[in-house]
């Protein structure tokens, strides 16, 4: 299958998808989403992968939503369509480890992508953020749940 957005190889047992949209950092959109679920799919059938790599640019992993994609729908476009987000039961429905290796930002919803992998490895240079709080709005349902299954539970201090 041939990608726009993506590149896909295999290196010895490794699929490799490489995010690949470097005029808007990445940002994710239908087209992408749909492309890297289907390159996961695939990857999760080939009996001759192990594992999963999902990596960006040097610059960025992804650079969130693509918001001026964003700007041509209306809410109840975005909610019926599930933008964006209809793939993250695709990616969660791997089988093989999915390993997210961030260089440089991983902003919104690319940071929700790194948190959906099994094994996130950050490079030096690698920065996540939640911008969308400055927008007045929540981080996405992949963050919170991520969060929710991957984060210790504070424990109350005791004194002895």
């Amino acid at each position: 299958m041939s990608y726009e957005n993506i590149l896909v190889e295999t290196r010895g047992r490794v699929g490799l998808v490489t995010l690949h949209r470097p005029k808007a950092l990445n940002a994710l959109n239908d087209a992408l989403m749909d492309e890297l679920g289907a390159a996961l799919t695939a990857f999760d059938k080939d009996e001759n992968v192990g594992a999963i790599v999902i990596t960006g640019s040097e610059k960025a992993f992804a650079a969130g939503a693509d918001i001026g994609m964003m700007a041509q729908y209306s809410f109840m476009d975005v909610y019926k369509g599930d933008y964006i987000t209809r793939n993250w039961e695709t990616i969660r429905s791997i089988r093989k480890p999915v390993i997210a290796a961030v260089a440089g930002y991983a902003l919104g919803g690319g940071s929700e992508l790194a948190m959906m992998c099994d094994i996130i490895i950050a490079a030096e240079n690698a920065r996540f953020g939640q911008p969308e709080v400055k927008l007045g709005t929540m981080p996405g349902p992949a963050e919170r749940s991520a969060c929710r299954e991957r984060c210790p539970r504070p424990r109350p201090w005791t004194c002895a």
